[in-house]
């Protein structure tokens, strides 16, 4: 099967080649060459990647799960590609939100925010390891309950697909039934802001119900500032996409202990024995302490 994702790139590259006239017409500060040249790097070896191991990981790990399934679904059924849609975009949202909460998860995700800019190209800027680190397994239970592998897999990449065109300046609001239920462009601009209200908000993926659930909500107030709370300031495809990992294994060399090992690995990003890095939740409760004794 091929992915849905590589007969999109033609639509990719003109609406992104689009949205550069736009911006260059209107002087806009949307792109910078070097940041867009990096992300479309990031996209052409996840594509890569994807293609030749990621994929066929992903294909394999659902289908045997699928041997063991509780039921069967029959998907020539409509009701049951509507269903499919809830609960692969329901698996997308816990899987994005433990992305941004536990740090294993977070070496892969980290390469979609390390872009300062907001555009096309941003959407692009995809991960190497994050279906070979096993990012996959937040949609196993949709095999196990009798979901056919590539009917998973083929709703994955619809997800993906609706979430490029989401990665925009250019569009403001839409009107508001529409902007209760779904993922959009402003929206999307909190999740990628580093400014300490937007951070670890809206992680939705077509449908932003799910963080007005479970209280991961985020109106946008003002433009947000884009990129990491510590930037890496570097256009290295394979710095931005291994730089985490890197860090990682320096930390797990200063641990002193297992449950030291343990939080650099699994705890939320920022997260250290010694408190000399700060967790988003740590950041915002010194916040909340400065602004109780103003």
């Amino acid at each position: 099967m091929r992915d849905l994702i590589q007969y999109a790139i033609p639509g990719f590259v003109i609406l992104l080649i689009t949205e550069i006239i736009v911006t260059v017409r209107q002087q806009k500060d949307y792109y910078v060459p070097k940041d867009t040249v990096s992300s479309l790097s990031m996209g052409i070896g996840n594509v890569i990647i994807s293609a030749l191991a990621g994929k066929a990981l992903v294909f394999g790990a659902f289908s045997l799960v699928y041997q063991f399934r509780l039921f069967t679904v029959d998907m020539t059924q409509w009701w049951a590609w509507v269903i499919l849609f809830f609960a692969e975009d329901f698996s997308y949202y816990w899987f994005h939100r433990t992305s941004h909460s536990s740090r294993y998860f977070w070496a892969s995700h980290v390469v979609h925010h390390s872009s300062m800019k907001y555009n096309l190209g941003t959407a692009l800027r995809q991960t190497w390891t994050g279906n070979l680190s096993g990012g996959f397994i937040f949609w196993l239970w949709l095999p196990l309950f009798g979901f056919a592998p590539i009917a998973i897999m083929t709703m994955m990449s619809i997800s993906l697909l609706y979430q490029f065109w989401i990665h925009t300046e250019l569009i403001n609001k839409f009107p508001k039934p529409i902007e209760f239920i779904f993922n959009t462009p402003s929206h999307h601009r909190v999740h990628h802001g580093s400014d300490l209200d937007y951070l670890d908000k809206n992680h939705a993926g077509i449908l932003i119900i799910w963080d007005r659930m479970f209280g991961t909500f985020e109106l946008e107030h003002h433009r947000p500032t884009y990129g990491l709370v510590t930037n890496i300031n570097s256009h290295n495809p394979v710095r931005i996409a291994f730089h985490e990992w890197v860090a990682m294994g320096h930390d797990l060399r200063r641990a002193r202990s297992i449950r030291a090992a343990l939080g650099y690995i699994f705890g939320p990003p920022g997260w250290s024995h010694d408190g000399s890095r700060k967790t988003t939740k740590q950041l915002r409760e010194k916040q909340k302490e400065i602004t109780e004794l103003t």
